[in-house]
């Protein structure tokens, strides 16, 4: 009794195939890659100054390495940047979802800890709430309260 032949998934070569890179060594005719072509280097990075893949950036095994080695001496001699700063603006009002509010989260008087002190004496606290404007932490909002030390 013959056993039937197992069904095949879908031929890669009837999938749809995208076109090939071609390098910007290649389409250029650029001979040798210089550390000092900060242009050309430049092409080759992402904006976080990362070293762009082979099938990103369509080069072969060769050209990779020589690029990837004048990056390298360029970051060496400072004249690349090893990152760069990429400042994004932060997505505000994300559903907290069951979770609720996070409520008041600075400094509450009634937790705080007392020092050991004679009972009767009246000390200061001070709650003090920071955010930062810019670069800078800011005091934005103090409250002192004046508390009798009980037992």
């Amino acid at each position: 009794m013959a056993k039937a032949a197992p069904k095949r998934g879908k031929n890669k070569d009837n999938a749809r195939r995208s076109k090939k890179k071609i390098s910007l060594l290649t389409q250029e005719k650029v001979d040798y890659v210089d550390y000092k072509d900060v242009n050309m280097l430049r092409r080759f990075m992402s904006d976080r100054a990362k070293i762009r893949a082979r099938r990103v950036s369509g080069n072969d095994s060769q050209q990779q390495k020589e690029i990837a080695r004048a990056i390298k001496n360029a970051r060496e001699m400072a004249i690349l940047p090893y990152t760069n700063r990429v400042t994004t603006q932060r997505g505000g009002g994300r559903d907290r979802g069951d979770r609720g509010e996070r409520g008041d989260r600075g400094l509450r008087l009634e937790n705080a800890e007392l020092p050991d002190r004679p009972t009767g004496e009246e000390i200061e606290m001070t709650a003090v709430e920071l955010e930062f404007a810019g670069d800078e932490l800011v005091a934005v909002e103090v409250d002192t309260e004046t508390v009798e030390v009980a037992e």
